[in-house]
């Protein structure tokens, strides 16, 4: 890994950012913090930490990435709840890929006291 920026958008390095949050060495605090680490999941291929921050009822028994979508950015465009006051969140993202990009309504939930992503909805 290198300094640079995470993958998230954020300014902080992958390690200080979404990379303590993917080893299991913090947990996301708020409904976007969690999204971001998930895409930041994806761009590194990580299908366990996706698996593992996925509710358990709406969880598939299996995630299988392709090896090759090259994910090349993400826009937060919308939140509701998913602070530490909340149980529940919402977040509006656009996440870019090479050919086009991905505009989604994830719902988050507590579990635990810690942050998962129940589902989703395409939006146009």
């Amino acid at each position: 890994m290198t300094t640079r920026s995470c993958p998230c958008g954020l300014p902080e390095a992958y390690e200080k950012c979404c990379g303590r949050f993917h080893s299991g060495a913090a947990a996301a605090p708020t409904a976007e913090a969690l999204m971001r680490s998930r895409y930041s999941a994806f761009v590194k291929g990580d299908a366990g930490y996706l698996l593992r921050t996925w509710h358990p009822r709406t969880r598939p028994e299996r995630l299988d990435l392709d090896p090759g979508m090259r994910w090349t950015g993400l826009e937060i465009l919308d939140t509701a709840g998913g602070s530490a006051f909340h149980t529940t969140g919402t977040v509006t993202f656009r996440a870019s890929y090479r050919g086009g990009s991905l505009h989604e309504r994830s719902g988050f939930e507590r579990v635990d006291g810690a942050w998962v992503y129940v589902d989703g909805e395409f939006l146009a």
